[in-house]
């Protein structure tokens, strides 16, 4: 007869948040805003919620939807839907009403949890429904809910292979799918990320500064759950470089993660050095970073440690890490595979290609999702003989480092020739009036495809012709891989995550014969 787990020996965040309340319930969990959430506070808020879930009906493999802004809220509620056994689901809050109804069709949720700014969207997308989930308002609705109800206990059977979240992919072609992570994929999760930045110190502070929705956002603060160290959320609007250092200074933030995009706003700063030197560790990832922009944030942050995470949702979400030591050396590389995992490089056969060669990378690992929510025909696909496909394609050096060269499906293929547009991109933002670039195919009559830079010029006012990009890229590009043309943008179309939606560029500027 197996033996009842004892209370906090769990390996997952609703015993992690337990045993913190236990040991050090007045030190703070989560900063917002000014305010602070101990851990106590935590612990018992939780637990009262799950009791309010729990009266609304929602049990063990029941869905919680999250449709709200970056608050506490959002954290609390993933936690009590744990503590139930139940699986949350959380929500892109940048997506129309239509597309949240499929998100919400496709998980069954079983209640909704939202905030004032985004109710009128939950109620939208379930304005058809027969049957609606009931929504809950976070706010003096929420807040009621928790106080109306005794603390409950959780569940003593949560398994660390138990589903914790769908996180549904961001989508940038065809419908999303839900990515199924478990306990162990985030405990697996936090231990790379403490190896790689070598353990936060007792004075540590985290900043949580991208969507919560995202997994660089909500699985980004396994490590600061599991350890007990303080977090601060950032509120939900547009990046402002200022108001982040502003936050970064006087919270004494230690480490954060932002896309390239809020790097580059953040580099451009002129009080940015001066302002960050309490950050040891900063991090970047979710979307390609020039070389030029890996300069200038080795240049701007001297003091800090410069980390790159490479990976996906489906692997929650890190695969490969570039740590400070080799940032120069190793330049433009994602790193190397973290020790985790287990990593291929293969062709289209599914044998292994050799270093230098371009190939898919394919995964195995306790990271790895355990499928695709309510679709076991993408879920087949994905896991094709037996490794995990991830859709990157990259080649390997003597050194067992990686470079990303494409996405698979953002291939060219010219005249039979393969070209990959992050290799493009990447020569084509060194050019001084380049801000940012996105390279596609477009259809051509005699070629099959032909390159096309979308540019974002760093003066609008002189934005680069293409024979400037030509004769930049001279002796830099092969001549099959140059743009035969170029449109200039005011900006490029970017989904939460920070990557460049190019299928909405390809619907623009891709389908007209060059």
């Amino acid at each position: 007869m197996p033996i009842s787990p004892l209370p906090f020996s769990g390996a997952h965040w609703v015993d992690h948040i337990a045993r913190h309340a236990f040991s050090i319930p007045d030190d703070v969990a989560i900063r917002f805003e000014g305010s602070s959430i101990t851990w106590a506070d935590l612990h018992d808020r939780v637990r009262r919620l799950a009791a309010g879930f729990a009266a609304y009906g929602v049990g063990e493999g029941d869905r919680v939807a999250i449709l709200t802004t970056n608050r506490p809220e959002f954290v609390e509620t993933v936690i009590a839907a744990n503590a139930l056994r139940a699986i949350a689901v959380p929500l892109n809050f940048r997506l129309a009403p239509a597309e949240v109804a499929y998100v919400l069709g496709d998980s069954g949720a079983a209640l909704i949890v939202t905030d004032p700014a985004l109710e009128p969207l939950a109620r939208a997308a379930i304005a058809d429904d027969d049957q609606p989930p009931p929504v809950i308002v976070a706010g003096p609705e929420y807040e009621e809910l928790i106080a109306a109800h005794e603390p409950a206990e959780p569940s003593d059977a949560i398994e660390e292979r138990d589903v914790a979240l769908i996180m549904y992919t961001s989508g940038t072609t065809g419908r999303p799918k839900g990515a199924m992570l478990t306990h162990l994929n985030l405990l697996m999760q936090a231990i790379t990320a403490i190896r790689t930045t070598a353990g936060p110190g007792a004075d540590a502070v985290a900043l949580c500064n991208v969507p919560l929705f995202h997994i660089a956002g909500i699985g980004g603060m396994v490590p600061s759950l599991l350890l007990g160290v303080r977090t601060v959320i950032m509120p939900t609007g547009a990046f402002d470089a200022e108001t982040t250092l502003g936050v970064i200074e006087s919270e004494g933030v230690t480490g954060l993660f932002l896309v390239p995009a809020q790097w580059q706003l953040m580099c451009a700063h002129p009080d940015a050095t001066r302002r960050t030197q309490s950050l040891n560790t900063i991090t970047w990832g979710a979307a390609p970073a020039p070389v030029s922009l890996l300069e200038e944030m080795a240049r701007v942050f001297p003091h800090a440690n410069v980390l790159s995470a490479f990976g996906q949702t489906e692997m929650s979400p890190v695969t490969s890490v570039l740590e400070g030591d080799d940032a120069i050396r190793k330049m433009g590389s994602v790193g190397l595979r973290v020790p985790i995992i287990a990593a291929r490089v293969v062709d289209e056969d599914m044998n292994d290609v050799e270093p230098g060669e371009v190939g898919e990378i394919v995964y195995r690992g306790p990271t790895l999702m355990a499928g695709y929510w309510n679709n076991r025909e993408g879920t087949a696909e994905a896991f094709s003989g037996d490794w995990f496909h991830s859709g990157d394609l990259v080649r390997q050096d003597e050194d067992g480092f990686y470079y990303v060269v494409d996405r698979k499906k953002d291939m060219i293929i010219s005249g039979g020739e393969n070209i990959y547009c992050a290799e493009v991109e990447n020569v084509l933002a060194g050019h001084d009036a380049v801000a940012d670039v996105a390279v596609i195919g477009a259809r051509h009559e005699r070629w099959g495809e032909t390159p096309v830079a979308v540019i974002v010029a760093a003066d609008p006012a002189k934005p680069p012709t293409l024979e400037d990009l030509t004769e930049f890229t001279r002796d830099r590009l092969a001549s099959y891989k140059k743009p035969t043309s170029i449109v200039v943008v005011d900006e490029l179309p970017r989904n939460a995550a920070g990557k460049v939606l190019k299928h909405e560029l390809r619907d623009r500027y891709g389908a007209a014969p060059v």
